[in-house]
């Protein structure tokens, strides 16, 4: 959990670093590096992961429930956007997407490893592949897409869809392709990949937080703005306790279900605001405040 923490804060240092010291190179790196996770990155690791995840019924009904939490916050997280805070489509838009798309694997996955265990990395993969995934790669950009699309013919829409999300064909790819196609090796890899992109991510967080600074739009460390704690209560508070609740009345989810639902705003919410020129100010605030909030709580539950 230490650990962690300080690749998470020494990649964030060095981002804001990079862009205090090269400024507009280091932003063009940041894009560079985005580009990178979309469009290679990302598809590699989905469709190794998804071509080698196995279902049971039970753990089925654990991941619907996930589903369906995430449904239900989503649409609260557009009502208070649209008629509470009177946000304009790219902030609502943003705001959505952060609220629904969790960090399970970048964070999930290790600090399940170090509060619950090794028995727990199983569950917490699988909720990172099951849910998580599809909430970035379809959800996300679906819900940009519908956003920022509005005035577009439906084919130019789904064309647009399908042209800014490489890591969904690759999940498509994998349903449909036989497990020779996914050696041992490369799923290893695959694997240890979700690993190795935290630091790109959070340096990519910190370079964005530094150039917001630099415009005026983004103080460093942001502000809790009302859109940034809208998004931290949905994200962290009302969707674990509705699949908390959902649980009680149906079916035991995985205590590692539970955590992957707590988890704070997903580093991908930077790629979905990148490729759709959605609020980067909301969506980074909203992941310093959260994810600061996660390490914070993973670190004092370790002491104890």
């Amino acid at each position: 959990m230490l650990a962690l923490t300080v690749a998470i804060a020494v990649s964030v240092a060095a981002g804001v670093g990079a862009e205090r010291r090269w400024g507009e190179g280091a932003q063009v790196a940041a894009r560079w590096a985005l580009n990178a996770m979309l469009y290679v990155a990302l598809p590699f690791i989905a469709f190794f992961v998804v071509a080698r995840t196995e279902l049971t019924t039970g753990i089925a009904v654990g991941l619907v429930l996930a589903y369906l939490g995430l449904a239900v916050v989503g649409l609260v997280a557009w009502g208070i956007a649209r008629r509470v805070l009177g946000l304009g489509p790219t902030a609502t838009a943003t705001l959505v997407i952060a609220t629904v798309i969790a960090n399970t694997g970048y964070l999930g996955v290790p600090l399940n490893a170090a509060l619950l265990g090794p028995d727990a990395l199983g569950p917490a993969i699988t909720f990172d592949a099951v849910v998580s995934g599809p909430m970035f790669y379809v959800a996300g950009f679906a819900i940009a897409a519908a956003f920022t699309t509005r005035g577009d013919p439906i084919g130019q829409r789904l064309r647009t869809f399908a042209t800014r999300n490489p890591p969904l064909l690759a999940v498509v790819a994998a349903l449909l392709a036989p497990d020779v196609m996914a050696p041992d090796a490369l799923v290893d890899v695959a694997e240890l990949a979700v690993l190795g992109l935290l630091p790109v991510a959070f340096f990519v967080l910190g370079v964005t937080l530094a150039a917001e600074a630099d415009d005026g739009a983004l103080r460093f460390p942001p502000p809790l703005t009302a859109p940034i704690a809208t998004i931290v209560g949905l994200r962290m508070v009302a969707a674990p306790a509705l699949l908390l609740g959902l649980s009680a009345v149906t079916v035991t989810v995985p205590d590692a279900y539970l955590l992957q639902a707590a988890m704070p705003v997903g580093i991908n919410t930077l790629v979905v605001a990148h490729a759709y020129d959605l609020d980067l100010g909301v969506a980074s605030g909203a992941i310093v405040w959260s994810t600061a909030i996660a390490v914070a709580a993973g670190l004092a539950s370790v002491a104890l």
